[in-house]
């Protein structure tokens, strides 16, 4: 598992390392990039640390996003941000890039791959859920063929204020109409949106 490398023409998905903390310091350290994360920004590379240990060390479906190409500030196989998907039974997908790097379809691209692999190793379905003032990444979900199911309000902890979330899925394994509906039956205020 250590080893395994997803590539794709602009990336290389890779598991992270030790060596990546200043990488991922850099990520979840921006104000901006963390808005719509669940969590705060770090605020320092020991707080970076014990948060890699926690959230990211040895998760099957975690992977670093690193640019094949090197440009004028990117050096090759530095992760400018990462792509994942839970191993529990909502098999929640999600993302993040560094500012720079918004809205070239890297997270798109990234997404296509993991998807791929998650599929070979039979994960049966992914969840993914955004902000409703974020629909940008619900632009993500949608090209990369996850389907809207519904909307769901939620008092977003540890950040500690009221944020609807939209609910998307996609079925790996042929059951089409089935429908993760935990958040559903978890949270009194739900509702379907006509999403445009």
């Amino acid at each position: 598992m250590t080893n395994l490398i997803l590539e794709t023409d602009r990336l290389i998905l890779r598991k992270f390392e030790e060596r990546d903390m200043g990488a991922l310091y850099q990520l979840l350290g921006d104000e901006e990039v963390n808005i719509f994360l669940p969590w705060f920004p770090v605020k320092s590379i020991e707080e970076m640390k014990k948060f890699y240990e926690k959230r990211f060390k040895g998760k099957k479906y975690y992977f670093a996003v690193c640019l094949k190409e090197d440009s004028s500030d990117q050096k090759r196989d530095i992760p400018i941000g990462y792509i994942k998907a839970e191993a529990d039974e909502s098999h929640d997908f999600g993302y993040a890039l560094r500012r720079e790097f918004w809205h070239k379809g890297i997270a798109t691209e990234a997404g296509r791959a993991l998807i791929e692999y998650l599929r070979k190793d039979h994960m049966p379905y992914i969840t993914a859920t955004h902000d409703r003032n974020n629909p940008r990444s619900g632009g993500v979900m949608r090209r990369l063929g996850m389907k809207y199911c519904y909307s769901y309000e939620e008092q977003w902890q540890p950040k500690d204020f009221p944020v609807v979330f939209r609910m998307y899925q996609m079925n790996l394994d042929g059951q089409e109409n089935r429908v993760y509906r935990k958040y559903w039956e978890f949270y009194e205020k739900h509702f379907v949106e006509a999403i445009g």
